[in-house]
């Protein structure tokens, strides 16, 4: 028993032993412990206030709504902040000094990560604004185009349809050019455009391509959205035309293999009808006396 009381009474003195003193106050052990567990229930707190505000703006999918999924990440740095102000202020500093020194610093720091704080912002605005979503086709002023497949404050995730993940900063999404695909509507028109031959019946063109149309998956066949065919140029070798034709989502998604699959049909159907895709040509006309005088030089 007194070997105990002894052990007990030792483990105080550790325990209370002074390491170093901050603003006269002293550090040892048992104030780290102390700092240690504060931090470690700010981090749960966050977190947990994190949780508890995304379950309030969930759907009946489970998923928070992009405004909400804002707040809560705001919500969380929040209670940290306050709760790294406590550690501080639990350890001796004076946070009223703190507080110029922390002015002057984030002066500082504000010019050298200008550029992140501008993409936090933007993040945040791109979530409460609804301007992009999740699933989402974008295409972007600097040539990325992809699903967006992540939004978070700082960035978002872009896969192309080589599913190649790009990393686009949200500044991005607010001081450039962004086209929505389906930011509206999940339905798109596509131009496909090729060329026949100069004396071929246009109405059979028509009925080739409006056929090639519909024998591609994911063609909107609706009265309003039927597919179509036009004239749209005289070629210098050919007629040219467009297949006019409205797609849904997953079309979208790829539009280079949809345009791929459009012309392949289209192809097919035209040779069905004996219909020639011309190659381009080109008129020669020679004057025979400048070729006389030309051929006598020569020699």
């Amino acid at each position: 028993m007194d070997f105990l009381l002894q052990g007990l009474a030792l483990l105080k003195v550790i325990s209370l032993m002074p390491w170093f003193e901050i603003s006269g106050n002293e550090m040892n052990l048992m104030r780290a412990l102390g700092l240690l567990l504060m931090l470690f229930f700010v981090w749960r707190t966050g977190l947990f206030f994190e949780y508890s505000i995304v379950r309030v703006g969930a759907d009946s999918r489970g998923k928070a709504s992009p405004g909400w999924y804002a707040i809560s990440r705001i919500g969380r740095y929040l209670v940290w902040i306050i709760g790294a102000a406590l550690g501080m202020a639990y350890l001796g500093f004076n946070m009223t000094n703190f507080a110029v020194l922390g002015g002057m610093i984030g002066v500082g720091v504000g010019f050298g990560l200008q550029n992140i704080i501008s993409n936090f912002v933007s993040g945040i605005i791109i979530l409460i604004e609804k301007i992009i979503k999740v699933d989402d086709f974008v295409d972007l002023q600097s040539g990325v185009m992809g699903k967006v497949t992540e939004i978070n404050l700082r960035y978002t995730r872009v896969t192309t349809t080589d599913l190649i993940d790009i990393i686009v900063p949200n500044s991005e999404f607010i001081s450039g050019r962004v086209v929505n695909w389906t930011l509206g509507e999940r339905v798109r028109r596509l131009h496909i455009p090729f060329g026949v031959a100069y004396g071929v019946d246009k109405n059979l063109v028509k009925e080739a391509a409006i056929a090639a149309a519909h024998r591609v998956a994911g063609t909107e066949t609706s009265k309003d959205r039927a597919p179509d065919a036009w004239l749209v140029k005289f070629g210098e070798s050919s007629l040219d035309f467009e297949l006019v034709v409205w797609v849904g989502s997953e079309s979208i998604s790829s539009p280079g293999k949809t345009q791929a699959l459009y012309l392949w049909a289209i192809e097919d159907e035209l040779s069905k009808r004996n219909i020639e895709i011309p190659f381009p040509q080109r008129d020669l006309h020679i004057r025979s006396g400048t070729l006389a005088v030309s051929l006598r030089k020569a020699e």
